[in-house]
This record gives C-alpha cells, structure tokens and sequence, in this order.
C-alpha cells in the first residue's frame, strides 16, 4: 500500500472563500516583495513539456507570480528562450533530459515543489531513413503515444513519488476513454490511470481542445481556407466540440500550484462556455478571414488515405489519428449544469472541480479568435486600413 510522505516545506494554503477561489488580497505563506513578477512565491515548480502551446502560457502565468521554474529541455536551451521573459532574473533553470533517462528527469525535478507535466503532442514524431533496398527509404517513429502518454507519464509519477515530491499535476484530455477511436484519446486514458496508481494525491487536469494565438484548431480552419480551393471536413464536420481558451486552463494551473495540498487527488475539467461542430466553426473562421471557400464533406475513407501520407510532414495538418479524433465529439464528461448538481459537493473527493470552482471563468471563443485569424485575409491584416498602403 503506497503512504505519502510529505516533504518539510509548509506549502498550506487557506482561502478565506467558501470555494477554491482566491481573494485577490490573499498572499502565499512565505511570499515577499511587492507582488508579481517581482515577488518571492515561495515556491518551485518543474515543467515538462513546456515548450508546447500549452506549456507556454502556464510557464507565463507562473513567471509573473514570482515562481522558481524548471525547465525540463530535451534540445537546445535557446529553444525555450522567451520563456525567461515572464520570470524576473535568476528564476529559470533549463536542464537538459531525456524522457528515456531516470537520472536526468530526477535532475529536473530536484528540489521542485510542484511538478507539472504537460507532454503529449498531437501526433507521433519521427523521421525517415536510408535503407539498401527499395524503395531505399523507410521511416522511424521517435516516440509513439503509448510511450509520450502512457510510459513517460508513469515514469515522472514514479519518481515524483520516490524523491517525495509534494505534488504532481498531470495534463490529460477531455477526450480520455478506454473506448475512444483515437488512440491518442485512449492512452491518454492509460496515462492517467498510470499516474494515479504511481502518484495517487496528483491533480488530473482534462482541458477539451485548446484555442488560442497558436493553436491547432482555428488556425487549421484558417490555413487550409488559404491555401486550399475549399475545407475539407469528416463526417460532414458534425462532430461537436467545447474549446477552451489555452489562458484560462493556465490560469487553472497556476491556482493548483498556489495550493496544491488542497488540490491532492482531485480531478479538473477544463472546457469552454459553448459547444461547436467543426462545421460551425470552419464557417466561422471563413467569416473571420473572409476568404470564403467551400465547406467539402470528404469521405472518411478519402480523408484516412491522404492522411496517410501527409502524417510524414514536419508538423503535418492532418494525421490518420486526427480523422479518428474528429469523428467523435470532443466534449467534457458532463454537461455543464451537471458539475453542480454532483453528490457530495465540492469539498466531496470524488467531486469532479472545473474552472470555475478555482475562479476562472470560461472565455469566449468568439472573444479571442479575431485577434489572431484576421491576418489570414487577403491582402492581410492591414489591407482595409488606411495610411499603410
């Protein structure tokens, strides 16, 4: 039987609300200086996966509350450079590791307080090589998702727990199903129950998909209406979806790292105030960039062929998985008057928290995308303002 013991360092936390919101006059224990980035939060945080569209924001969030971060870096540290910008001087250490090496994971997370893993791309890296026979070209998978979600994750939860870590936040998905027919949804489901019995006390974070000024979604719509003569959509583009604004499940983040203890073993999900289906929003971005091209219902037999071969580009648009993730919806475990009606209530384990329970609220996807989708328009961003032509 696995019994937590808890490092030294007093990391108590007491909101002086009734739920797990803080009050924006409450301090950390130990916090100095005169707030933000300029502050002493008391605390140390180790990131995996930091580098991604997700890791960036949450490692913003915590440069301008005073944390200490650790940045776990698998290449060249300039690589993660504007990282350092968020943080005051001295408060980044990027150390280099690889997920297949104990030793320099354990030199990643040291002294950190709270560990934060966010690992997990879209897609299995990999590369070709040479070969002595036809066709003299094969292809080699880097990491595949069993190993990204499932083997990597179980490993840091290991060893969170044997150097005694205090807490460990683990990103899944909204889309985790034993049944799912992707099989990045369902080792992501594997990697959380992995995480669970290595690190039973860890925070399960499930974000639906993301959006934001570098995401994968809006931006798809966008690029394939650019570059294509129309928008090629799965399953008619029926399939519904609830994305979440990439800030506010950072924000999220950043409330567990305030109080981690009050956070230990409880699950969180992250989602946005509406649903789409993919065919709601391709139009919507066309209305955005105005570019106007055809929405195309392809066959998913058609759509699975061709991303069989565009799977081999560097940071490909479309992969067999993907097809399989769009023919599903992509929605949180309840519907949203369902979190409060739960059982038990909020102080109850097997409650299920969202990001309002922490005191974020969802923003709006039609808040956010124009900001970042008008400089798709012919002509770009500038082509109807006056003075710069």
């Amino acid at each position: 039987m696995l019994t937590r013991q808890l490092a030294s360092r007093n990391i108590t936390r007491n909101f002086s609300s009734s739920l797990y919101a803080p009050t924006l006059t409450e301090r950390r224990p130990g916090e100095a200086g005169p707030g933000g980035r300029s502050s002493e939060a008391a605390r140390k945080v180790a990131l995996f996966g930091a580098s991604g569209f997700l890791g960036k924001y949450v490692s913003s969030e915590l440069g301008t509350n005073g944390y200490m971060a650790y940045f776990a870096n698998r290449g060249d540290d300039m690589e993660m450079r504007h990282c350092k910008l968020s943080f005051d001087l001295g408060r980044t250490r990027f150390v280099f590791y690889s997920p297949r090496d104990k030793a320099s994971i354990e030199e990643v997370i040291a002294d950190a307080d709270v560990v934060v893993n966010m690992i997990g791309k879209y897609y299995e890296s990999g590369q070709p090589y040479q070969i002595d026979k036809f066709p003299y070209v094969s292809y080699r998978k880097n990491y595949s998702f069993a190993e990204t979600n499932v083997t990597i994750a179980r490993t840091i939860a290991e060893i969170c727990r044997e150097m005694q870590v205090d807490h460990l936040v683990h990103v899944s998905s909204a889309s985790a199903r034993p049944e799912a027919r992707s099989e990045w949804s369902r080792t992501k489901f594997e990697g959380e129950m992995a995480v669970k019995e290595a690190f039973p006390w860890a925070t399960i974070v499930r974000p639906t998909q993301l959006f934001g000024q570098e995401d994968t979604l809006m931006n798809w719509f966008a690029r394939m209406a650019r570059w294509h003569k129309m928008v090629p959509l799965v399953n008619g583009g029926r399939s519904l979806t609830q994305p979440v604004f990439v800030g506010d499940v950072a924000k999220t983040i950043l409330r567990i790292c305030d109080d981690p203890a009050k956070f230990a073993g409880r699950s969180i999900d992250c989602f946005g105030p509406t649903d789409y289906s993919y065919h709601e929003l391709a139009t919507f971005a066309n209305d955005v960039t105005e570019r106007n091209k055809p929405i195309f219902n392809l066959p998913y037999d058609w759509y699975k062929r061709i991303a069989q071969v565009l799977q081999y580009q560097r940071n490909p648009l479309i992969t067999p998985d993907l097809v399989e993730l769009w023919m599903e919806d992509f929605l949180p475990r309840l519907a949203p008057d369902q979190y409060a009606q739960q059982p038990g209530g909020v102080l109850d384990p097997n409650y299920v928290l969202t990001m309002k329970d922490l005191g974020v609220e969802a923003t709006p996807l039609e808040k956010i995308v124009f900001s970042y989708l008008h400089h798709y328009r012919e002509g770009g961003h500038f082509f109807k303002v006056e003075g710069y032509h």
